[in-house]
């Protein structure tokens, strides 16, 4: 199919399309609301529309997308509580899994650590919020590899990838929020780089995630007062 990459060689077609449309749900290529259509995908991988359908009909079973009448299948956001609850849940098992790393982290490590956070200052100079999200998330996922607990590992992995559909456009929402991100960054580096108390470093990082939590309710809860509608997103 047109659209395969590296990482698709080798499955179903069906399979092939699933793994391309997700790995764009997730990363931020199609937002909430973005039309998936069966022929003009079916052209473009190259394939027919059946395996099409049944790795929409997947996505759909996973949440990622809905079929509306008369509209077809488009692409599903996660509403505020949904964000809530999942971001309340990042943030302590990130916490928890920085923490446990943290003696397990070497120079280069936060050496590394720096270099994307000032990576991070460059999307800032001209804001790039997709661009900001896959940096932040690469960030984090540094701090937490070392955890030495692979359960953590794969829950903090988990619960990352299931607010990719949202959090690309979550600093479109709250863009100050990035830059308060990124000196937050720092902190948690220096504790690090310290040898910081593992209940310091934890309580820090999950300050952290909780932190960009409040800002997108509070950007929400200003934006539905504004608009009358007292409803989420």
């Amino acid at each position: 199919m047109a659209a395969k990459t590296s990482s698709t060689a080798g499955y179903s077609k069906s399979e092939s399309a699933y793994q391309v449309l997700r790995e764009r749900i997730v990363n931020g290529v199609y937002v909430s609301g973005h039309r998936l259509v069966l022929g003009q995908l079916a052209k473009e991988f190259g394939i027919s529309a059946v395996p099409v359908r049944e790795a929409i009909r997947r996505l759909e079973a996973q949440g990622y997308v809905r079929f509306e009448r008369n509209v077809g299948a488009e692409v599903v956001g996660i509403d505020s509580a949904q964000y809530t609850h999942v971001m309340q849940t990042l943030a302590y098992l990130e916490g928890a899994a920085t923490s446990l790393a943290a003696p397990l982290l070497t120079p280069d490590d936060i050496a590394q650590g720096r270099q994307l956070n000032d990576e991070l200052r460059r999307h800032l100079e001209d804001f790039d919020p997709l661009g900001f999200t896959r940096t932040n998330q690469r960030f984090h996922a540094l701090l937490c590899a070392r955890c030495p607990n692979p359960h953590l590992r794969e829950l903090v992995e988990r619960d990352t990838e299931r607010m990719g559909m949202i959090r690309s456009s979550t600093f479109v929402f709250v863009p100050l929020r990035a830059r308060e991100s990124v000196a937050e960054h720092d902190h948690i580096l220096d504790l690090l780089e310290a040898g910081a108390p593992a209940l310091e470093i934890e309580v820090a990082t999950r300050e952290h995630k909780l932190g960009t939590l409040r800002a997108f309710l509070e950007s929400q809860a200003a934006h539905d007062t504004g608009s009358g509608s007292g409803t989420g997103v």
